[in-house]
């Protein structure tokens, strides 16, 4: 493993940073277990000529870890049901970064 795989998953191991999360395909498969980052930062949005704040969440996971994300596939965090909208990979290959929707 790299430099930023053994990072990624010290910081995904953090009880204080890493959350406990079940993935789910979309339409098929059973839940796999695994921890990711998240954060939520609100985004601003155009609507009509008015700002709009929009809440959303950034996942991060090890690709290690889960090899393929697609659109329409979904994370459980808690009481939570997060929608992934796109995944797109980081430059050293080694994370996942997921936008997701409630």
């Amino acid at each position: 493993m790299s430099a930023f795989g053994d990072a990624m998953a010290s910081l995904i191991a953090d009880a204080h940073l890493g959350v406990d999360a079940q993935y789910r395909q979309s339409g098929t498969g059973a839940p796999v277990s695994l921890r990711v980052l998240r954060s939520s930062p609100d985004r601003m949005a155009d609507a009509f000529g008015t700002e709009v704040i929009s809440a959303s969440d950034i996942l991060s996971l090890a690709i290690a870890t889960l090899p393929d994300i697609a659109a329409g596939d979904s994370f459980s965090i808690g009481g939570e049901v997060l929608t992934v909208r796109h995944a797109e990979r980081d430059a050293s290959g080694t994370a996942w970064r997921v936008f997701c929707q409630r």
